[in-house]
């Protein structure tokens, strides 16, 4: 799952869904700087990343994508998953996605001055774009693909694998939909442990 997803299955706590997000730019000893709120949501980003990556209705999504993109198809998936929770998002919860957003993106500045440079400025970044609302349009996970590819050090073909969306559209939205309440699950039963 994406950015959306991993907030979305956060508890509301702001440092739990800080280090959810951050931990895909937060890497090895440079975690222990985090406050245990934080860490936590390292640790809960990591299981939802396992639980996902391990699902068979993500693996039925990943033989969707098609040549030259399959080398993607984990992160692909990731990126359209977030795409379909944003897209029938009231299915998923009352509050609307602009409502929703905007107090996450709150939460995050109210706590920014407390974060190192890296995580601020992407934190920031995120709010400044709307990352998060951007997913459920089309040329939001264009843009999204291409952002995505500036940070890989090779060259690469993610930029332009927009359209392996809308050319498996119904098939992946059935399989997020699948999917997406048994990572709620998880997710809700991970926490309580």
């Amino acid at each position: 799952m994406n950015w959306l997803a991993h907030l979305f299955l956060s508890n509301d706590d702001v440092e739990h869904r800080i280090g959810n997000v951050i931990a895909d730019w937060v890497k090895g000893e440079a975690r222990a700087q985090f406050s245990p709120g934080i860490q936590r949501g390292f640790a809960d980003h990591r299981l939802i990343d396992l639980y996902t990556d391990a699902h068979p209705v993500v693996a039925r999504s990943k033989v969707r994508i098609e040549s030259p993109f399959k080398r993607y198809a984990a992160v692909l998936v990731d990126v359209f998953y977030d795409h379909f929770l944003a897209v029938d998002w009231e299915s998923y919860c009352k509050t609307p996605l602009r409502e929703w957003t905007a107090a996450v993106y709150a939460q995050f500045a109210a706590y920014w001055h407390r974060l190192p440079d890296q995580a601020r400025i992407g934190l920031q970044r995120m709010a400044q774009d709307d990352w998060l609302g951007s997913y459920a349009a089309f040329d939001g996970i264009e843009t999204t693909l291409c952002r995505m590819s500036r940070r890989l050090s090779r060259p690469n073909l993610l930029g332009e694998a927009a359209p392996q969306l809308t050319a498996h559209y119904a098939g992946l939205r059935a399989d997020f939909h699948d999917f997406f309440p048994e990572l709620q699950a998880y997710a809700r039963a991970a926490r309580a442990a």
